[in-house]
């Protein structure tokens, strides 16, 4: 892959049937679909690499369509998240794991936001 879509966009991402990652269209930020582990890690990582790298203020992460994801994903969005130079990142439909996770590991980190399903 080149880095970018054809429209400018940032590029779906996919690994098999397993996790599909692409931009959330009409807000700046992505959607995923499927489970986050370690078969599915680096395209994971590669989508929030590049999330942060369009990243501004308010950047969004929908995964109503996520059906599990392990400690080790969720600690890579966090990095992320600590990472930003500015503002923030609403995660948006989260499978329950993730809150649980977030909130054992980092409850004082006020840079992700977690909109309930």
């Amino acid at each position: 892959m080149d880095g970018t879509g054809a429209t400018g966009d940032p590029p779906r991402i996919r690994s098999g049937a397993l996790l599909d990652v692409g931009p959330l269209p009409g807000r700046p930020g992505i959607r995923a679909s499927g489970e986050i582990n370690v078969s599915t890690r680096l395209s994971w990582e590669n989508a929030l690499t590049e999330l942060s790298r369009r990243h501004t203020d308010v950047s969004y992460v929908e995964l109503s369509g996520v059906r599990f994801v392990d400690v080790a994903g969720v600690t890579a969005l966090a990095v992320t998240a600590m990472n930003l130079p500015v503002g923030r990142v609403v995660v948006e439909r989260p499978p329950p794991q993730l809150p649980r996770v977030l909130d054992l590991f980092w409850p004082s980190l006020h840079r992700i936001e977690v909109a309930p399903r």
